[in-house]
């Protein structure tokens, strides 16, 4: 005699549960949150990718002053132990028997283009492996910029230098 109870009881429980979900708050697909600049036709969120779409890296950026600092910083902390941070080969793992890397002042590397770095730092070369997860895509433009300045400075002469630095230099 008690089940039937405990079953009405149960029917309240489950009916007091239920709620009209449509009138429950929500985002609509196409809603522009309050404050937001109205696009029309709607634009996707940032980041959303067509399925077939190509992802295309994005491109060097203009060279700075800060860009060459970042560029240095993060090349001192990936490249230097095999380049070393002059780069020319010699960094300290090559000093302990590791393979030596080609040095960055080879005609060959010196004529390279960008994109042939930033595919290195990608996708490794000989016993190099990945960069892909350690290193973002902008710090490896950043890294490409600065191994530029290094292949520059290489050939440098005082000449170069603004006389208003050249007295530092003495």
């Amino acid at each position: 005699m008690r089940w039937p109870v405990y079953l009405l009881l149960a029917l309240l429980l489950a009916l007091a549960g239920c709620d009209n979900m449509a009138n429950q708050p929500k985002r609509k697909a196409y809603a522009v949150p309050y404050g937001e600049p109205v696009h029309w036709p709607p634009l996707p969120p940032h980041g959303i990718v067509a399925r077939n779409e190509k992802l295309k890296p994005p491109g060097p950026p203009p060279v700075t002053l800060a860009l060459l600092q970042r560029g240095q910083q993060r090349f001192n902390i990936y490249c230097s132990p095999c380049h070393g941070r002059d780069g020319h080969a010699n960094g300290m793992v090559v000093q302990r028997g590791f393979p030596q890397p080609p040095s960055y002042f080879e005609k060959r590397l010196e004529e390279a283009p960008n994109q042939h770095f930033y595919d290195v730092i990608t996708h490794g070369w000989g016993v190099m492996y990945p960069y892909a997860e350690r290193v973002a895509p902008s710090d490896r433009w950043a890294i490409i910029a600065y191994i530029r300045a290094l292949q520059a400075s290489e050939k440098a002469t005082i000449a170069d230098v603004p006389p208003v630095y050249r007295a530092a230099l003495k």
